[in-house]
């Protein structure tokens, strides 16, 4: 393989690529050999960053197909190169990075197998240090050791050990330390829809041992062929599941993980989704209870009535780039100059608190949202009311135009694209630009053409122009969708067929 074919293995900050066959014209592209490669890379990265010649490494995965046999590729490239390898079997995401913080559990490093939430026949490889997980330059100098392919050789040894039943334990003891009950969940009816990922041991292991009733939980069997959903949090058909689910059951509370559970979503007890702004909006209103005066980081695609819940109460919203990386480390930089940021989320769910590391966790996520779920119930009120003054737009709509030759160099071209659409959005007297703007265009029109706002950004790493837009009134999406594609119809690099519907 050439050092760039090797670079299309790159995901951001992870590796990504197809796993197992079964999808015409999708080649494989995680083989035994590039997994094997990758993992000797990572060890000998380790060895570097961490001045050590004995490094121990822990592997885990979600519930794809693929799992055992990159598992298996794993463990020999590690032990190829003399290291040793603790295999945490079925984990979630979080979980290991977690198991770097117990010292007891002995390892320098981990290695997550996952493709989140993209279909089964993909998978990937996320790493984590004790500090956190990679940037997106330790990728790439992953990446040059694999395809320099110069590694030290020896006999490792493998370990198998599991973490999750730790981890949940940690999370059971935080609900108890917060709340002061042994079970503070009793009496409540809490379902998990696990969508066939690793998540269902929230229900088996939190949730049970907090007294709640889980009666109605679904798809918590791992299965990789995700046969009944895709589990996202952010996919239509797997939120009307839940939401289905919780008023089937007359539930109290519903939560939805994604496949490795670094994501979450919500539903409250009228069956109605706490997802997106709903959901920063309530993870906000419980921190800025403990953090008065705090800043909340979030990606570039929340609504300005989120805006105006934060600073009503009491927060400044710092919105920045999409990407979790890119909030993450965002939040943490407002912390090294002095201002708190308590909170980094994106609107996909991914949501990273400062009192967990600034680690993208969902069940933590979920477990905050629980202690308060308890706390409120005593008070006799419903969760939900902590943002009943959220102000909601009156349309919203997502649009995803993709390029029509996904082998170009579509990044330039996206780039390009925007720089245009800045110059007209500029020339035009009844649109302004948002001042707080990390990512693409966000541009907001007046009453008479749309009462609301239109942001065009480029995919983090796929072929597509996704377009968010918000108004104020019933009908503004469509004078806004209309605006836009009077503008974009001249490319002829885009494919925007996204747009007949609203037209």
């Amino acid at each position: 393989m050439t050092l760039q074919e090797w670079l299309k293995l790159k995901n951001g900050t992870d590796i990504r690529g197809t796993a197992s066959e079964g999808v015409e014209g999708d080649k494989v592209t995680l083989t035994d050999d590039v997994v094997t490669t990758l993992s000797k890379a990572f060890y000998v990265w380790l060895q570097r960053r961490l001045n050590k010649k004995d490094v121990t490494v822990a592997v885990g995965y979600d519930s794809r197909i693929s799992a055992p046999r990159l598992c298996a590729c794993v463990q020999q490239g590690v032990t190829a190169c003399g290291g040793t390898v603790v295999v945490t079997g079925l984990s979630s995401t979080p979980s290991m990075f977690m198991l770097l913080q117990k010292p007891d559990f002995g390892c320098d490093g981990s290695v997550m197998l996952t493709a989140s939430h993209l279909p089964f026949q993909k998978n990937g490889m996320k790493f984590f240090v004790k500090e956190g997980g990679l940037e997106s330059s330790d990728i790439q100098e992953i990446i040059t050791l694999a395809f320099e392919n110069s590694f030290p050789s020896g006999m490792g040894s493998v370990i198998h050990r599991s973490f999750m039943d730790e981890y949940c334990a940690d999370l059971v003891a935080l609900t108890q330390r917060e709340t002061g009950e042994a079970m503070p969940l009793l009496g409540k009816k809490i379902i998990v829809d696990a969508g066939n990922g690793a998540g269902g041991f929230y229900a088996t292991k939190v949730l049970q041992p907090l007294g709640a009733d889980t009666a109605g939980s679904q798809f918590l069997e791992p299965d990789g062929t995700f046969p009944n959903h895709i589990p996202n949090p952010e996919n239509k058909d797997a939120m009307r599941s839940i939401c289905d689910a919780v008023k089937a059951e007359d539930a109290d509370f519903g939560i939805i993980f994604d496949t490795d559970v670094d994501r979450a979503g919500a539903v409250d007890k009228d069956g109605k989704e706490i997802n997106r702004n709903r959901l920063i909006a309530l993870i906000s209103a419980i921190l800025l209870k403990e953090h008065a005066g705090a800043y909340i980081v979030t990606d570039s695609v929340t609504s300005d009535g989120l805006a105006s819940f934060i600073r009503e109460h009491g927060g400044v919203h710092h919105r920045f780039k999409r990407g979790y990386k890119n909030v993450i480390n965002e939040a943490k930089r407002l912390c090294d100059e002095g201002k708190y940021a308590p909170l980094a989320i994106e609107t996909s769910g991914h949501a990273a608190l400062a009192e967990n590391y600034f680690l993208d966790d969902g069940a933590y996520l979920v477990t905050k949202l629980l202690i308060s779920l308890a706390r409120t119930a005593k008070q006799g009120k419903e969760l939900s009311s902590l943002i009943s003054d959220l102000p909601m737009p009156a349309e919203e709509r997502e649009i995803r135009p993709t390029f029509t030759d996904p082998d170009s160099d579509f990044k330039t071209l996206g780039k390009r694209i925007i720089e245009e659409i800045t110059a007209w959005a500029e020339s035009c007297e009844y649109i302004t630009l948002a001042p707080d703007n990390f990512d693409g265009v966000r541009m907001n029109f007046d009453k008479a053409h749309g009462n609301g706002w239109v942001l065009v950004r480029m995919s983090l790493h796929e072929p597509i122009m996704p377009i968010n837009l918000e108004s104020e009134e019933v009908g503004g999406c469509q004078k806004l969708v209309k605006e836009i594609y009077g503008f974009l119809k001249e490319y002829k690099e885009l494919n925007l067929t996204p747009f007949d519907k609203y037209l």
